[in-house]
C-alpha cells in the first residue's frame, strides 16, 4: 500500500489513541498493530514497530513512578529485572523468528486473549487478592514472572493485567507499588525486545517517525483524561474495541 497522506493519518490516529489508551489503562496495540498492517506493513514487523513506537510511554509511566518503586515481596530486582530480561530476549526472538503467516493467523487469537484479560482482570485480581494461601513461592514467582515477560516480548497487549496479577500473587497489595513495579517490568522487557527487534532489522523506522509525535501527544492526553473518565467505561471501551478488531482479523 503506498505510503500516501490517508494512510499517514491513519497510523498516526492509531497511534494517538494507542498512546491515550496505554496511558490510561492499556491496549493501545489494540489499534496500532491494525493499523500498520492495513498500512503494508508485514504482521511481524508491524508488531515490532508498533512496540517500539509505543516505548517512551513505558519509560514515562515508569518514571512517574519512581517513588513507590521497590523489590517486590519474596523477589528481589536484581533478579526481578534479570527474569524479565531474559524472558522479554526469548520472546523477542520467537518473534523475529515467527514467519509473517503464521503470525498472521496467531494475531486474531493474540486479540482474543488480550481482550479477555482486559474484560475478566478485576475479576481476578480480586479473587487472587482474597485467596491470600494461594499467594507465589519466590520459585513460582519468578517462573510466573519469566512466562510473562516472554509473551510481553512476542506481543504484549494485555501484558499490564498479567502483571498485576503476578504481584498480587506474589502478595503485592499497594496499588502504586504494583503500578510502578509493573511499569518498570514493561519498561525493561519492552527496551530489550526493542533492541532485539531492532537488531534483527525488523522495525520499520520510517513508521516510527510517522508515530512518535503522536504517541508523546496521545500519552499526554490520556493521562489527563484517565483522571476524568471513570475506569469501568474505559475498560469496557478497550474490551469492545479489542473484540472488533480480533472479529475483523478472524473475518480476513
Amino acid at each position: 500500500m503506498p505510503f500516501d497522506g490517508f494512510t499517514l493519518a491513519l497510523v498516526a490516529l492509531a497511534a494517538f489513541l494507542g498512546a491515550a489508551l496505554n496511558a490510561a489503562a492499556g491496549g493501545g496495540s489494540f489499534l496500532t498493530l491494525p493499523a500498520l498492517i492495513y498500512a503494508g506493513v508485514p504482521p511481524v514487523a508491524a508488531n515490532a514497530t508498533g512496540t517500539t513506537a509505543l516505548l517512551p510511554g513505558y519509560v514515562a509511566s515508569t518514571w512517574g513512578f519512581r517513588e513507590d518503586l521497590g523489590p517486590p515481596r519474596a523477589v528481589g530486582m536484581t533478579a526481578l529485572l534479570a527474569t524479565c530480561l531474559v524472558g522479554g530476549g526469548l520472546g523477542a526472538g520467537l518473534l523475529i523468528t515467527t514467519s509473517n503467516q503464521a503470525f498472521r493467523a496467531l494475531v486474531p487469537w493474540l486479540l482474543l486473549f488480550a481482550t479477555a484479560l482486559f474484560a475478566f482482570g478485576p475479576t481476578l485480581l480480586r479473587w487472587i487478592g482474597r485467596h491470600p494461601e494461594q499467594h507465589a513461592s519466590r520459585a513460582q514467582a519468578l517462573l510466573g514472572l519469566f512466562v510473562v515477560s516472554v509473551y510481553g516480548g512476542y506481543f504484549n497487549g494485555g501484558l499490564g493485567v498479567l502483571l498485576l496479577a503476578l504481584l498480587t500473587l506474589i502478595g503485592e497489595t499497594h496499588l502504586n507499588r504494583m503500578n510502578a513495579l509493573k511499569n518498570a517490568v514493561s519498561a525493561v522487557l519492552t527496551l530489550f525486545a526493542v533492541g532485539i527487534y531492532a537488531a534483527a532489522g525488523t522495525v520499520q523506522w520510517r513508521w516510527v517517525a510517522v508515530m512518535l509525535p503522536a504517541v508523546l501527544l496521545g500519552g499526554y492526553v490520556g493521562a489527563r483524561a484517565a483522571r476524568r473518565i471513570p475506569r469501568d467505561v474505559m475498560r469496557w471501551g478497550i474490551v469492545i474495541i479489542g473484540l472488533v478488531m480480533s472479529a475483523l482479523f478472524f473475518r480476513n
